[in-house]
């Protein structure tokens, strides 16, 4: 597995959870026009270059961006880049936080929790 992140603090916030056992690809940033930041200025052509190795041995791609405008964009911009291999691509959860409240929670965060739930087998 390779799992794709913004920036160093994403590596360490996912070593911290000792959940993923994989590699990482930091992309020095998310696409964002507002800010001037395209595509290449991010290190999405050394993460093809690095697919592409013949010893690559990549079966998945977790993408591990900010759950925002830019995130999902680079989210996007990537999954197109990435067709040409066969690969299976994923995104982390998104939702409402353990020991959180839904009353609370915004309504984008508290759709996407329904949209994207998981079958619960009570264990």
């Amino acid at each position: 597995m390779l799992c794709v992140v913004e920036d160093t603090r994403d590596v360490l916030a996912i070593e911290n959870t000792a959940q993923y056992q994989g590699l990482y690809h930091v992309l020095g940033g998310v696409i964002s026009p507002l800010n001037g930041v395209g595509p290449d200025e991010l290190n999405i052509e050394l993460l093809v270059r690095r697919l592409q190795s013949p010893d690559s041995e990549v079966k998945e791609v977790i993408f591990a961006l900010s759950a925002t405008m830019e995130g999902d964009t680079t989210a996007f911009y990537l999954t197109k880049k990435l067709k040409e291999f066969d690969l299976k691509i994923s995104t982390i959860a998104r939702g409402v936080p353990i020991g959180g409240e839904l009353e609370y929670a915004d309504e984008i965060t508290l759709g996407r929790s329904i949209v994207s739930r998981t079958t619960y087998s009570g264990e």
